[in-house]
């Protein structure tokens, strides 16, 4: 590729909450100098023109779920636990296009949104197989983005997982529901275990990691499993974990602890564990979390989407855990925008008490997003950043639009104005893969087309697993609630349950 300078944009220093005129040198894909406006570059050196242009670092999402890109919009007034009830409905009859046309959708939407990298917990039924996870993989490659696959896992279904649901089912669709169990954990194991040895792409670009889905919907001999393959191949392990009451109470029926109480006791936790979502950790969850130098993604669109709660992310950062961001997925967040993710969370922060002083500050959104979410994808020396030694994951945003004018604080504006529609071109690795608001990687007219095409064939096909939900939601929708009505001892929801 050689060397590519940048000349004439401001360049974002989130820790230092600056925005100054510099110059950037590029070596291939690499940062290699921040220099004063005009600074030499070698002979031959691309030139790219970045006047009215301010450039920060490639925004990282800390959680998201590729199948669910075929999903958004097709719920309204779901929890969680109803969330997963409708899976098959949802995710279900996929073919292998269809693999790559969901992890297509939402790489361009995040890229066009100033995203450059993911981490994807992505769901293949009934067992994750190693052409899938190839596809998904090359899907992002082809696309230009970085990304971490994680095959989303379990040995044990919805209902079994749940303490009395399936019991408080109608026998009929108690026997509909008993055909949905997962594989065995066993082979799930031996299958991602033959898919991370025959990884197809260049791990510096996307990289594998393991996830098993929820604590108790997984045996620990499964939970244990996942860890020896996460160190066997020295990648990451993401979990959802303290996600809903339902879960916090559920787990406390299990194990007589928390579930990361109960990971800790596995032996689980560790620098390369991260905790999705985390809204019911507690005091004592969120400590040992980091003591084990572990990580928690912060999805605040979906936990008030389903209803799940407010996370404490100022306890989290006072217990030295490392904290990203996300969207989580579009069947739950219903967008792949981190600007409206980053601004959630410091929303969030402001709504759980009067203390000003314990309310994220932009500064804490803004690097949760970028450094924070990168250390969760295990990128973490090598994105996040602006600076030199790092990728050239940059976004150019366009100073000429509403969002940023007049320019008074770079920070406070990427994340309280910001909102996607100034991104003007996003570069990875040197490269760039969306110009001029125009996604160069992708033919969106094929994408468009395609997935429409997807949507009529998939209705159809689940048509069946629709009306199945449409019968389990009264059931779900009552039982469920019911168990979150139970005592706990940390609050999270944003009114009080009488």
């Amino acid at each position: 590729m050689g060397y590519t300078i940048v000349r004439g944009g401001r360049v974002l220093d989130i820790a230092a909450g600056t925005a100054g005129p510099a110059d950037i040198l590029i070596e291939d894909d690499t940062i290699r100098e921040i220099g004063r406006p005009g600074c030499a570059a070698p002979d031959g050196a691309a030139a790219i023109d970045a006047a009215q242009r301010l450039i920060h670092p490639g925004l990282v999402n800390a959680h998201t779920h590729s199948h669910g890109n075929l999903g958004k919009g097709m719920g309204d007034r779901w929890t969680l636990e109803l969330l997963l009830a409708a899976a098959p409905w949802l995710s279900g009859n996929r073919t292998a296009d269809d693999i790559v046309l969901t992890t297509q959708i939402g790489a361009v939407e995040m890229m066009l949104k100033g995203c450059t990298a993911c981490y994807d917990l992505f769901f293949e039924w009934p067992m994750p197989s190693r052409d899938g996870l190839a596809r998904v993989a090359k899907a992002y490659a082809e696309a230009g983005m970085r990304a971490v696959i994680a095959p989303m896992v379990a040995d044990r279904s919805f209902y079994e997982a749940i303490p009395g649901l399936a019991e408080a089912l109608p026998p009929a669709l108690r026997e509909r529901v008993a055909a949905l169990r997962l594989a065995p954990g066993a082979e799930t194991l031996a299958a991602i275990r033959t898919g991370l040895h025959d990884w197809p792409v260049d791990r510096d670009q996307v990289r594998p990691a393991v996830a098993p889905t929820i604590p108790h919907h997984c045996s620990d001999a499964f939970i244990l499993g996942c860890a020896a393959l996460a160190r066997d191949f020295d990648v990451g392990l993401q979990s959802h974990v303290a996600e809903s009451k339902v879960q916090a109470v559920t787990a406390i029926r299990h194990y007589g602890k928390t579930q990361t109480a109960h990971l800790d006791a596995l032996g689980v936790l560790g620098p390369y564990f991260s905790v999705a979502h985390g809204v019911w950790l507690d005091d004592d969850d969120m400590a040992r979390l980091g003591d084990h130098g572990a990580s928690v993604a912060h999805n605040p669109g979906s936990n008030m989407r389903l209803g799940s709660g407010l996370a404490d992310a100022r306890g989290m950062l006072d217990r030295r855990v490392n904290l990203g961001i996300g969207t989580d997925g579009a069947s739950c967040a219903d967008n792949q925008n981190m600007y409206e993710a980053m601004r959630l969370a410091s929303f969030v922060s402001k709504v759980q008490g009067p203390e000003w002083q314990r309310w994220l500050t932009t500064r804490e959104a803004a690097l949760a997003a970028t450094e924070g979410s990168a250390r969760i994808l295990g990128f973490g020396d090598r994105i996040g950043r602006i600076a030199p030694g790092y990728k050239a994951d940059l976004v150019f945003l366009d100073l000429h639009h509403p969002n940023w004018l007049p320019v008074n604080n770079p920070v406070n504006q990427l994340v309280h104005c910001e909102d996607g529609n100034a991104v003007h071109s996003v570069m990875i690795g040197g490269r760039m893969v969306v110009e001029n608001r125009r996604v160069l990687t992708v033919d969106l007219e094929k994408l468009h087309d395609r997935a429409a095409a997807a949507r009529d064939r998939l209705a159809a096909a689940n048509a069946d697993h629709r009306r199945l939900y449409e019968a389990l939601e009264p059931v779900v929708g009552s039982y469920c609630p019911g168990l979150a009505r139970a005592p706990y001892h940390v609050h999270r929801y944003g009114a009080r349950l009488d």
